[in-house]
């Protein structure tokens, strides 16, 4: 259990720090990851960035500060990272609506994000199937999106990116998976980055593992010599993202692995399916 145990005392740094400068390097090393895996995981577990979520905190309690009638709104702009008023009174408004002198009054409606903490849920028992798996580089020759995460939602939507390849061209896609194992269409998800605005980008990939070359037509992702966590997953796509979170919340922490720098997939065939997570032994 050290994964959440580390998370949450990434938690308690984030907290005793909300009013300073917070090193995000110090919370990643906190949760015995580096500060990119750090960013995801905690991105997957909880739904938003982690520049979003200290952004909330900071204006949870920029509100209760504000009650003091004698501290100055420039002073509680500066104490939460703000370089000036403008600009912290906008992010006030955004998150509670109002602006900053009208959440002096008492009877203001104002809103509070607390603080987030990790435990780990048995649930069931439900089983899942997986195995470990150290595959040789490999090429993914598909449809390339740069997708933005705000608030959870990404831009453009999954089901947009999907319904924007024609029929002909998922065909022509998934004829050109040419392993032994014929794995179909794959989902890439990789190079995700977070912005100081709470915000989060990353490269997704729609096509093939293929060893046959491509025409300008498609982008190709070459992935490098890797140890793989594959997952079997029956289902729709919500039973998918479910599984998705299971490894997350319930394996990932109860197991002798951690997360190592590479992309996820999703490899899917006929309501069949297999996550693959880049992973990598504890030390």
């Amino acid at each position: 259990m050290d994964m959440l145990k580390g998370m949450n005392d990434s938690l308690s740094y984030i907290e005793d720090n909300l009013d300073s400068h917070i090193d995000l390097e110090e919370v990643a090393k906190r949760a015995y990851c580096s500060e990119h895996h750090f960013k995801r995981l905690f991105s997957l577990l909880s739904g938003i960035t982690i520049s979003e979520y200290i952004r909330r905190r900071r204006l949870t309690l920029a509100a209760l500060d504000l009650k003091d009638q004698h501290v100055k709104v420039i002073d509680i702009a500066i104490k939460y990272g703000y370089q000036s008023p403008d600009a912290f009174s906008r992010a006030f408004q955004g998150f509670h609506g109002v602006i900053p002198s009208l959440a002096r009054n008492p009877e203001q409606n104002l809103k509070a994000y607390p603080r987030m903490s990790f435990q780990l849920t048995i649930q069931g028992g439900v089983e899942m199937n997986y195995r470990i798996v150290e595959k040789e580089p490999f090429q993914v020759v598909g449809v390339k999106y740069s997708v933005e995460m705000a608030d959870g939602e990404l831009s453009p939507a999954y089901e947009d990116m999907i319904t924007a390849i024609s029929d002909s061209k998922m065909n022509e896609l998934e004829s050109m998976s040419d392993t032994e194992e014929r794995y179909g269409i794959v989902h890439v998800s990789v190079n995700y980055n977070e912005s100081a605005e709470g915000k989060a980008t990353f490269d997704q990939y729609i096509g093939a593992i293929t060893t046959k070359e491509v025409t300008d037509a498609y982008s190709t992702l070459e992935i490098p010599s890797l140890l793989w966590a594959i997952f079997e997953v029956d289902g729709d796509w919500q039973q998918i993202e479910e599984h998705w979170q299971r490894i997350y919340s319930e394996w990932l922490p109860s197991s002798s692995y951690e997360l190592a720098e590479g992309p996820e997939m999703l490899a899917s065939k006929d309501r069949k399916s297999e996550i693959w997570i880049s992973v990598k032994k504890k030390d």
